[in-house]
């Protein structure tokens, strides 16, 4: 899948994703990757951040929480 049907499934499902890379952490060898989803469909926790070096950790460690989280979350397969 790629990234747009992903994040176009995610907002169906209910779910806000926003993906920011930032370049003042990236600087200073940091994490400037950062992953926040919330919405209705995380029901009540409502809320889920990452943070990472890389792009794919960032995903992989915000997509393993939604799936931790109780619904419908079988078709977001592991990053990979």
């Amino acid at each position: 899948m790629n990234i747009e049907q992903l994040m176009e499934k995610l907002g169906r499902s209910g779910v806000t994703v926003i993906l920011k890379v930032d370049d003042e952490r990236m600087a200073e060898g940091g994490e400037p990757w950062t992953l926040v989803m919330s919405g209705p469909g995380l029901g009540p926790g409502g809320f889920i951040r990452a943070e990472s070096s890389s792009l794919r950790d960032c995903l992989e460690q915000g997509f393993t929480r939604l799936r931790s989280r109780p619904g419908d979350w079988e078709w977001l397969t592991e990053i990979s």
